[in-house]
């Protein structure tokens, strides 16, 4: 795993859903939620915006994103790029016209990870709707002041991880990870290790 690519192709995937996908859709429909998608993720209402692999999908055009910015992305396909104004201090870090860049294989990884996440939650919680939240870029659910997730990697971890994070803090070998307990895709091997793993957090919430 080439961590450098992995790194660079998650911060291009999370400015494009941030200032392509949520932006422009909160301005639209008045949401910030996103879906993971076949090979990615995507809008939930209007615009009808997708990220598949490492193109752009959207009112018939698919776009690389192999070194290009927001704001030229987000032109072509007719919408104004940024992130939407007022809900949150988080996000991407990128500007409009800040250069990204995503790798397929890196990008190929982010997207898996969001494809378990979906499927896992939807198994643990039938009835959930797991989002795409713009400001961390991880997919998760809220239950019974926990949250489940799973994330494409951040500053604590570089690779796509789950995790389990109650509202109140826990005590335990289990909880290894400063907002509750964390273990990557890759160690837990697909969707039945991310099941277990969630179980376990859900089990040993006091």
């Amino acid at each position: 795993m080439d961590i450098e690519s992995l790194v660079r192709t998650r911060r291009a995937l999370h400015a494009v859903a941030e200032l392509v996908l949520a932006g422009p859709q909160f301005r639209t429909s008045g949401t910030i939620r996103l879906r993971a998608s076949l090979g990615g993720f995507a809008t939930l209402a209007e615009p009808n915006v997708q990220v598949t692999g490492t193109d752009l999908v959207a009112f018939g055009q698919r776009l690389s994103l192999g070194r290009t910015t927001c704001a030229a992305l987000a032109a072509a396909i007719g919408v104004t790029a940024g992130a939407p104004e007022g809900l949150y201090e988080d996000g991407s870090g990128v500007d409009p016209e800040d250069v990204v860049e995503a790798d397929p294989q890196s990008a190929h990884l982010i997207a898996h990870g969001f494809a378990v996440g979906d499927a896992v939650l939807r198994r643990m919680f039938p009835g959930a709707d797991p989002v795409i939240w713009p400001e961390h870029f991880d997919i998760g659910v809220t239950m019974a002041s926990v949250n489940y997730g799973v994330s494409p990697g951040d500053g604590f971890q570089a690779e796509p991880y789950a995790y389990v994070g109650p509202h109140t803090r826990q005590q335990g070998t289990y909880w290894n990870a400063p907002f509750g307990a964390m273990a990557t895709v890759r160690e837990l091997g697909g969707v039945d290790g991310v099941l277990a793993f969630f179980e376990k957090g859900r089990q040993l919430v006091g």
